[in-house]
């Protein structure tokens, strides 16, 4: 894969020398969570601010996932940027990339294998959403909105075909518009891809952001697939969806 620098980020990342690889691979900054040390490798992701302006800068080495695309293995990171990429295409609010490469790496003092960069912009001014529905200080309406747009970013999500698949609160960030609404942008979109089965990954990715949402009843999930289905909330359709839904929930119970 190429390396890529994205247009609006590669004046700012030049000027501050931190347009290639090897000068984001020598980055100093400490770990924002503890490295995880899975798949063979390590992948650690920190804080940047260059000149006002927020990043995560995302690092890994041999941290690599295999799949029908890649069945000798890739950097997950790789797999991220296609799919980072992959919603701005389509349009879907989503993490930006500002930069991406990879290098095979010897007998280096961070690394030795198959390392990948990723910069994306952090999402400062947005909050997730598992915060914004568990704060004492959202009312009831504000929840409403919440909900609503939750159900509004599952409908184009999987109306443009795509599936999540990780889709669960902390992925969702949101931020009051200025008509008052909520505005949506989703994150970790590793596992991301085409909706395969028809309604049951549908189903899945709301179950499981339900699952994830301890503090919603069923009121609250009736405003939300009211929203996914563009439908009155005491619509019959939304009464066969939350049966999917608890039919699914009592599924994953019993195993």
């Amino acid at each position: 894969m190429r390396d890529f620098l994205a247009d609006e980020d590669a004046p700012l990342l030049e000027r501050c020398s931190l347009a290639s690889f090897d000068a984001l691979w020598e980055v100093e900054r400490a770990a924002v969570d503890a490295p995880n040390v899975g798949r063979g490798g390590w992948s650690a992701v920190c804080r940047l601010d260059i000149d006002g302006h927020g990043f995560f800068l995302k690092r890994q080495c041999n941290h690599l996932t295999r799949s029908l695309y890649a069945p000798f293995g890739e950097s997950t990171f790789a797999r991220e940027f296609r799919n980072i990429e992959r919603y701005r295409a389509l349009g879907l609010p989503a993490v930006r990339a500002a930069f991406y490469a990879e290098r095979r790496l010897r007998n280096d003092a961070r690394g030795h294998g198959v390392c990948a960069i990723l910069l994306t912009h952090a999402l400062d001014g947005w909050r997730d959403m598992a915060s914004a529905l568990n704060d004492a200080r959202v009312d009831d309406s504000r929840r409403r909105k919440l909900l609503a747009a939750c159900g509004a970013l599952a409908r184009r999500l999987h109306d443009a075909g795509i599936t999540h698949s990780c889709f669960y609160p902390h992925h969702i960030f949101v931020r009051i518009a200025d008509d008052g609404t909520y505005e949506t942008c989703l994150i970790d979109l590793e596992k991301t891809r085409a909706i395969l089965f028809g309604k049951r990954d549908r189903v899945k990715d709301l179950e499981q952001f339900l699952r994830h949402a301890h503090t919603l009843d069923a009121s609250d999930v009736r405003v939300l697939l009211s929203h996914y289905l563009d439908r009155a909330p005491d619509d019959p359709e939304v009464d066969v969806w939350m049966n999917r839904l608890r039919a699914r929930r009592q599924d994953k119970d019993s195993r």
